[in-house]
């Protein structure tokens, strides 16, 4: 059975958070999405761009791991690398040669996961804004839910 929230609704919790300001307001915005059934995950990271590709996707896959929106399997941390990635290519053009700064956001709702990047790009000061997002279905998955007990 298909859950009734979509992959807008993963793409618009993946964003809210990757916007945040301070990790007190990621908290807010991840508990608010919680309480909607949306499970969220962020790391922030900065660097250089070029060497920084492999990394981003590895914290983003590590991350949705530990918050438990994935399981430990190939097919699902493939659907977040794949998704990281896609958000990543997307500022591609603009990051090159630079420095980036800002937050990865990951979202899940029920086979949905989304992957949102906001980052500063540029060099001192002198900051370009710029926003990926990617999206991957998984089509069964228990990460997330509570454990069912055995009733024998």
């Amino acid at each position: 059975m298909f859950s009734e929230t979509g992959s807008r609704d993963a793409v618009t919790a993946a964003i809210s958070v990757a916007i945040t300001k301070d990790r007190q307001t990621e908290k807010n915005v991840q508990a608010r999405l919680r309480g909607e059934g949306i499970l969220t995950a962020a790391v922030d990271y900065g660097g250089e761009f070029i060497p920084s590709v492999t990394k981003m996707i590895e914290r983003a896959v590590v991350a949705a791991k530990r918050e438990n929106l994935i399981l430990e399997s190939h097919a699902e941390e493939g659907a977040v690398a794949g998704a990281a990635r896609e958000a990543i290519s997307q500022i591609m053009n603009k990051a090159l040669g630079l420095n980036i700064g800002g937050k990865i956001a990951i979202a899940r709702c029920g086979e949905h996961i989304s992957v949102a990047v906001f980052f500063g790009i540029g060099l001192l000061h002198l900051n370009e804004m710029a926003v990926g997002l990617g999206h991957r279905v998984i089509y069964r998955s228990d990460a997330g839910a509570e454990e069912k007990q055995d009733e024998s």
